[in-house]
């Protein structure tokens, strides 16, 4: 099975001060896809510089030729879906059909809270995201969407002319849960997952490998809960955040020996973070980018 190497680029650097810089060296490098995350503020970068994943994608998109782009990931907490879907077709338009959306339903992070609601119970969360992305999907695929819901509604919203792919640009889905995984089954092109959350500090990596394999199950089985053949669904892992956490950039023998077990799996895309100096993605930039270059040759060797 072919795998392919993605990467996650922080939008922590000022454009013109090392930003666009990365998102060039990722196409040099061969990366697949350059995701970023979609949020106001993140964790441990709190307090730190943080710019926003439309504008930061759209100057990607610009400056780049190949290389996919995409969100890791966007989710309802300070999105609307019509609104969404207009700054989606740009984006496919201005990279030329490059862009992938990665969406979730998001958690209780700053994102939750900073535009002063209170954070959404996660029945809630699940809620929302089920109206949510179908409606996206509807956006993005017809000329004018009203609808009323729950949560969103549109109101002749009109997206033309529609995306540069066909019949849409592509969702990448994160679920774990029953209901975004049938989400997943019925509207993604993609799934994409961090593992298991409850075995990142104290799990090892066999017991991660053993929650991931059970993850795929229960993707293969809501496709059949939904009548639909799995077809050429990508899966996709987010590294960073199992018990291996940033170890796998350690070294190259490192990465491949991560890479090969989890493409035994059954997933055809790894994502590794960028490396970022005195944070949790610290790694040595030049294994970082042998791992680019030589990788995925190794595996195939």
């Amino acid at each position: 099975m072919s795998l392919r190497l993605s990467t996650v680029i922080l939008p922590v650097r000022r454009w013109h001060e090392g930003g666009r810089d990365q998102w060039l060296r990722a196409e040099q490098l061969g990366f697949h896809t350059a995701y970023t995350y979609d949020h106001l503020s993140w964790r441990s970068f709190r307090d730190g510089p943080w710019f926003g994943a439309v504008p930061t994608l759209t100057a990607a998109a610009a400056a780049t030729e190949r290389l996919r782009l995409g969100t890791l990931v966007t989710s309802p907490n300070f999105r609307h879906p019509v609104t969404l879907a207009k700054d989606l077709m740009s984006l496919d338009d201005i990279s030329g059909g490059r862009f992938t959306l990665g969406i979730g339903a998001g958690g209780n992070g700053f994102d939750a809270t900073a535009l002063g609601q209170e954070a959404w119970s996660p029945r809630e969360r699940a809620d929302r995201f089920a109206e949510f992305v179908p409606l996206l999907d509807q956006l993005l695929t017809e000329g004018s969407v009203s609808h009323e819901g729950t949560f969103y509604s549109a109101e002749e919203a009109r997206n033309i002319p529609g995306c540069v792919q066909r019949p849409r640009l592509p969702f990448a889905i994160a679920a774990t849960g029953p209901r975004g995984l049938r989400l997943a089954a019925r509207h993604g092109q993609a799934w994409v997952t961090t593992g298991d959350p409850k075995l990142f500090a104290e799990g090892t990596p066999e017991q991660s490998r053993e929650a991931l394999r059970g993850q795929l199950a229960r993707l293969d089985k809501a496709f059949e809960e939904i009548g639909r053949e799995p077809g050429p669904m990508e899966k996709i892992l987010l590294t960073g955040f199992t018990p291996e956490a940033n170890s796998v950039l350690e070294s190259l023998d490192a990465f491949v020996d991560f890479a090969g077990r989890h493409r035994e799996l059954g997933f055809t895309e790894i994502v590794i973070h960028a490396p970022i100096p005195d944070s949790d993605f610290a790694a040595d930039e030049a294994v970082f980018e042998k791992i680019a270059t030589d990788a995925l040759a190794q595996l195939d060797g």
